[in-house]
């Protein structure tokens, strides 16, 4: 019996974690989406010294594109579409551990500075997700997130998900 099937029978939808490799995908697709803005604006403005350059940030043009609108480009796609567009293309979404419904605007600011920790040490805040039972990095235990693989644009029902 389909999910679709399954639904319309009453059964409750089976959700899927995404696994560590398929978000790793995604980041990817994330970090080429972003570098094809940012790196063009920070060539515009900086020139191309700004690759060579040793500081961390290079002045204030160089803090809002490289600090700041990340922090808005993901947390905003989190509360707009529930991925970012390397999680919409990959059909991921992310959703509250606890519903299964749309994160809100604390877990998705919680989740996005929660992804320091998960560098720490190593990386291995991300690593987690390959061994975690529900596929959680540490930056989804700290936000109460869960990242689900999309099923016929519904929302997801964790509640009896394992």
């Amino acid at each position: 019996m389909s999910t679709n099937q399954a639904e319309q029978a009453g059964a409750e939808p089976v959700v899927t974690y995404a696994g560590f490799w398929i978000r790793f995908g995604a980041l990817l697709l994330d970090m080429v989406i972003w570098s094809s803005v940012a790196i063009p604006l920070l060539l515009v403005f900086y020139g191309a010294e700004y690759f060579e350059s040793e500081e961390i940030v290079q002045g204030p043009t160089d803090f809002l594109i490289s600090w700041v609108a990340p922090v808005f480009y993901s947390v905003l796609f989190w509360l707009r579409f529930a991925a970012t567009p390397g999680k919409m293309i990959v059909s991921l979404k992310i959703v509250s551990a606890d519903t299964g419904a749309s994160i809100s605007t604390g877990q998705a600011i919680g989740r996005y500075f929660a992804y320091f920790l998960s560098m720490l040490p190593l990386g291995l805040g991300f690593i987690w997700v390959a061994f975690d039972p529900k596929k959680q990095g540490w930056h989804d235990k700290l936000a109460g997130t869960l990242v689900v693989h999309k099923v016929n644009n519904s929302e997801a029902d964790v509640s009896s998900a394992g």
